[in-house]
């Protein structure tokens, strides 16, 4: 059976991206990417917005304000291209330009469920705020992880990682500082009917 992990990147206020900030918002360190660098292999979930973003990206679409992809980021997104991706869209055509990539048009919760019980290794989110949300709210997930970077993006933060989420209890299964400054937490989730003081009134 495949485990699935929901990863995310954030800043401190829970953000996923900050308009003007670069990728790991210019703060990734020696000991993160060592790190990144030892993640076992895994499939790639994502939808539509972070299909087209991302691989935007990897076809040399530079974010707005940086004038190139820094090295890190270059790496990152080479690794991300060769590694195997499912993408769950009711509105993008066969064939994805992006190598490696697996267009799903099934309900994602479903196509997961199938995904987990028939199959090994490792499924991984990235990005993806309502499929990481969809997913977890129908308890298929095992590890929930963040990795926080010291910064709070009250002005410029974009897409806010937990807006909908439903109640979760988190029970921590990892943690570790990269660097002296970025914090990464994983939990095993599990989603709550109710706040553990009762039913709302």
């Amino acid at each position: 059976m495949s485990e699935l992990l929901v990863d995310f990147i954030t800043s401190l206020d829970g953000y996923a991206s900050g308009e003007g900030w670069p990728g790991f918002w210019g703060l990734e360190g020696p000991e993160y990417l060592a790190w990144l660098g030892e993640q076992p292999k895994a499939t790639y979930l994502m939808g539509a917005n972070t299909y087209r973003l991302m691989s935007g990206f990897a076809a040399g679409e530079v974010p707005a304000g940086q004038d190139d992809f820094r090295p890190e980021e270059e790496a990152s997104l080479d690794e991300l291209t060769q590694a195997p991706k499912v993408v769950f869209s009711s509105t993008l055509k066969d064939p994805l330009a992006w190598a490696n990539c697996t267009l799903v048009r099934d309900d994602a919760v479903e196509a997961v469920r199938a995904m987990k019980s028939g199959g090994s290794g490792l499924l991984s989110t990235i990005g993806s705020l309502s499929l990481s949300r969809s997913l977890l709210r129908a308890g298929l997930v095992d590890r929930f992880r963040v990795v926080m970077f010291p910064v709070i993006t009250g002005v410029t933060g974009e897409e806010r990682v937990y807006d909908g989420y439903p109640d979760v209890a988190l029970d921590m299964t990892d943690h570790r500082t990269f660097d002296g400054r970025i914090q990464l937490v994983e939990y095993k989730p599990r989603v709550l009917d109710h706040p553990p003081l009762g039913t709302p009134a």
